[in-house]
């Protein structure tokens, strides 16, 4: 379905004007990012890239999404759990993966010395794109679940005045009032509240753990300012500080630089190129304390690639979450095709079919943060080279999502104003709070909307590739 200012795609000048009152709204609504040039310094700051224009998007797939978020947060909560099912779906992985391993074996250390904290938050981000498959009707298909550092809940909360700003420009008032307001930094930092308030501890800190690297600080902030407005203090501070200054006591309470931390927030730690060895023993360290993780290494490894891929097979979803049928069948209707590439013979047929036909594929690395997939050509070499080596087995195979692009802008700082044809990417984010057995906070807190130009088959907002959207429901 066409967006109801289609017409005035047409017209350069009145796109021209919209796009510099956007800009504007954009650096008045708090839509920032640092330069690549001062990475680590807010004196020069420009916009994060965005849409001109709200994205369409199917209603009833937009609340099927946000109808399914709970059934994913207790499954994501229950994978961490769940110790022998974690062993023995990443046994394959641990062989040939270096990260998931050290993560891995951390995960184990933890068990066997008996885990210290008793308060579990989980904030997860489960990702979607509307595959128009075979009979042109639009589908919800799950691409991934992000359980750590998953971002962009505070600068999203911030686009929607800025697209109905532009909208009333071009004169579409009426459906500028029907943009949905969406706060998800507010619903996070409730969890995080609500984790440090169960911890008991009034004086301790929640520390936000932060890369070397803070280009996307604003999004960090806007969830910050919300701790600070219910009068939490907040700490920022990267691995290396954990390292020199972080300490347990007798029971295993954190302390860095004399304060006690409550809760620790990752946005850091979720690809190998974040650790050296001291940033492993820091991170050892952290997961033996009493404090709020989130995530959990458990959880983390939950999020992997070889984890959804097992979800997939027959019964599994059943025996993780045991007497919620309709809980697995929301989850399952999600599902995009997924293949097992373990050495044998099932693994075998499905790398030849893949080589056959790479256009149907998309192969995946055990890797967050965006830019890693291989599609077309690239997947047919990369399976070619490794396809009788146990290495194949660090990878999955996906069914290839074909989602109905649609013609937009991309606004980029120092980028020329011209039409793209996209597809967008919708994330849900998720908010849990478990006290040893007992679910005491489960809910959406609120969507993302990415949207990127159809010859960037991959990558997301931080990688510089999908920009920030919001939806249009239709």
């Amino acid at each position: 379905q066409p967006a109801p200012w289609a017409a005035v795609l047409r017209d350069e000048e009145v796109l021209r004007e919209a796009a510099a009152v956007a800009v504007d709204a954009a650096l008045l609504e708090g839509v920032l990012m640092r330069t690549e040039g001062f990475p680590n310094a807010s004196d020069v700051v420009n916009y994060a890239p965005f849409t001109l224009l709200p994205s369409v998007v199917p209603s009833a797939l937009f609340e099927q999404a946000y109808a399914v978020q709970q059934d994913f947060n207790l499954l994501v909560d229950a994978i961490s759990q769940n110790k022998e099912f974690l062993e023995q779906t990443l046994a394959s992985t641990v062989k040939v993966d270096d990260f998931t391993a050290q993560l891995f074996r951390i995960h184990m250390q933890v068990l066997e010395e008996g885990l210290a904290q008793s308060v579990f938050l989980g904030i997860n981000r489960s990702d979607y794109m509307f595959d128009c498959g075979v009979n042109g009707i639009p589908a919800l298909k799950q691409i991934e679940i992000n359980t750590i550092a998953a971002s962009f809940g505070g600068l999203t909360s911030r686009t929607v005045a800025v697209h109905g700003r532009v909208l009333k420009v071009l004169g579409k008032f009426e459906e500028a009032s029907r943009l949905l307001p969406n706060n998800p930094s507010k619903g996070l930092a409730l969890g995080i509240a609500k984790a440090w308030e169960l911890y008991g501890s009034p004086s301790a800190v929640v520390m936000f753990l932060v890369e070397e690297v803070q280009r996307n600080i604003f999004d960090q902030r806007c969830i910050e300012n919300e701790l600070w407005n219910r009068n939490i203090r907040v700490i920022r501070k990267r691995f290396r500080d954990v390292f020199e200054k972080g300490s347990l006591d007798d029971a295993r309470r954190l302390y860095i630089d004399g304060q006690e931390v409550a809760v620790v927030y990752y946005r850091e730690g979720y690809v190998p190129t974040n650790y050296d060895q001291q940033n492993w023993e820091a991170r050892l360290l952290l997961e033996r304390s009493r404090a709020v993780k989130c995530p959990d290494i458990a959880t983390q490894l939950a999020g992997t690639k070889k984890v959804q891929q097992e979800l997939s097979r027959p019964g599994i979803l059943e025996m993780l979450l045991p007497g919620r049928a309709e809980a697995v069948a929301r989850i399952r209707a999600t599902f995009a095709g997924l293949y097992s590439l373990d050495v044998g013979e099932e693994g075998d047929r499905v790398v030849a079919e893949a080589i056959a036909d790479p256009e149907r594929f998309v192969l995946k690395p055990q890797r967050e943060g965006g830019g890693n997939n291989l599609y077309g050509e690239e997947l047919r070499q990369a399976l070619e080279k490794i396809r009788d080596s146990p290495e194949r087995t660090a990878y999955i195979l996906m069914d290839k999502i074909k989602p109905q692009p649609a013609i937009n802008y991309l606004l980029r700082a120092h980028s020329p104003l011209q039409a793209s044809e996209c597809i967008s990417e919708l994330g849900i984010f998720g908010v849990y709070v478990r006290r040893g057995k007992e679910m005491v906070m489960n809910k959406a807190a609120g969507h993302l909307l990415r949207t990127k130009a159809i010859e960037h088959a991959d990558g997301g907002v931080a990688a510089g590739v999908a920009v920030l959207d919001t939806p249009y429901l239709v």
